[in-house]
């Protein structure tokens, strides 16, 4: 059975670094562990995938060798004890090397072009609601003077007699194979009599190339957008590498997010916190109503449901929740001052009035209490 692609068995991209890379393996170790997951054949299986996928993107040298030549690049251990049929090994070996490294004798070494990635900075309401964006990255495209061959017109273009057209040369010494580069073609598996003037022979040359993005509603800070075969041209004809868009979303002066959901602060008067009443209170669809109830302390928490964030993946959508500050009146004058020093004469005495305030105060009295005793 084919193995799967390491880095969908961790769930992150060929972009993400060792950081995300550590995070994800810890998280599915955890989850996937047998310890925890005692009797479940299935979840030992994954645990085994997730080691395997985490020691080779785990290791610098093992991932590179990875993105270039896939699982071909670990495949040579495979018939240690026997199994070979009798096979020579150098033949083995160099069958494993011809198809890491594009193909055999006589065949030109395909190279697919490298991904590239662009950092786009959005709003929160471009986030929640999608949006498209034009956008303009640099790249290397195939040259539109020589079509990619690398040749000026009319002159030829030979395989490489050294390498037979495999950008590779081995050398073998008993069972060990050593695969380098061929110093005459410089691994690009021909041999061109006059280089094209634009790219100097390279096939390829750099460009600034725009394009149009649509970002879907929902995006949140890391999303990462693939888009296929919009990276850097490849060599000798190969496919170009992807564009990964990432996805950065600007801080918003009202609201906070998190997950699917919204968070504001909504500063309310004291009379409205103690009489109650109604507001208006923004999302991020217009403004709406908002009832405070009487005897309302600051702090508390208001619910709006389906005002928030719709998931890109579950089409969940998300709250809003707003957090009411009672504000403290300032800059009063002589008279407001004396209608509130009276105001509080009135309560004096009362302490149904201030019940987290008496709360308090007699909790204090106790803690003091314990402590002479």
């Amino acid at each position: 059975m084919a193995k799967r692609d390491y880095y969908e068995v961790l769930g992150v991209s060929r972009t993400d670094d060792e950081k995300v890379i550590k995070k994800a393996y810890k998280r599915l170790a955890m989850k996937l562990h047998p310890d925890r997951n005692q009797g479940d054949k299935d979840a030992a299986e994954k645990f085994k995938e997730v080691q395997e996928a985490y020691d080779v993107l785990g290791d610098k040298e093992k991932r590179a060798a990875y993105d270039q030549y896939g699982h071909a690049a670990f495949e040579q251990g495979g018939g240690a004890g026997g199994g070979f049929g009798g096979a020579d090994f150098g033949d083995i070996f160099g069958d494993i090397f011809s198809d890491m490294f594009g193909g055999g004798r006589g065949r030109q070494r395909v190279v697919r072009g490298e991904d590239l990635r662009y950092d786009l900075e959005i709003t929160l309401e471009e986030a929640v609601k999608g949006v498209s964006k034009d956008i303009r990255i640099a790249t290397l495209a195939t040259c539109d003077t020589c079509h990619g061959s690398g040749a000026k017109a009319g002159s030829k273009v030979e395989t490489c007699g050294y390498c037979h057209g495999s950008g590779r040369i081995r050398r073998q010494s008993g069972f060990f194979v050593q695969e380098q580069t061929c110093p005459h073609c410089h691994g690009t598996g021909k041999i061109i009599e006059q280089p094209c003037d634009t790219c100097h022979g390279d096939g390829r040359v750099h460009k600034q190339k725009n394009l149009s993005v649509k970002v879907p509603a929902g995006v949140d800070t890391g999303n990462q957008l693939r888009l296929n075969g919009e990276g850097a041209a490849g060599e000798n004809g190969a496919p170009p590498g992807d564009l990964y868009v990432v996805i950065h979303v600007k801080e918003h002066d009202i609201f906070q997010r998190d997950g699917n959901n919204l968070y504001c602060e909504v500063p309310i008067s004291f009379t409205l916190a103690a009489l109650g009443g109604e507001i208006e209170v923004p999302t991020l669809d217009g403004k709406v109503k908002l009832k405070i109830p009487e005897e309302t302390q600051t702090g508390k928490l208001f619910r709006l449901r389906g005002k928030g964030v719709t998931s890109t993946r579950s089409h969940y959508q998300g709250d809003l929740i707003c957090r009411v500050i009672v504000e403290t009146p300032v800059k009063l004058n002589k008279e407001q001052k004396e209608l509130l020093q009276k105001f509080e004469q009135s309560l004096e005495g009362r302490n149904q009035h201030r019940p987290k305030e008496s709360g308090f105060l007699d909790g204090v009295k106790r803690f003091f209490d314990n402590l002479s005793k």
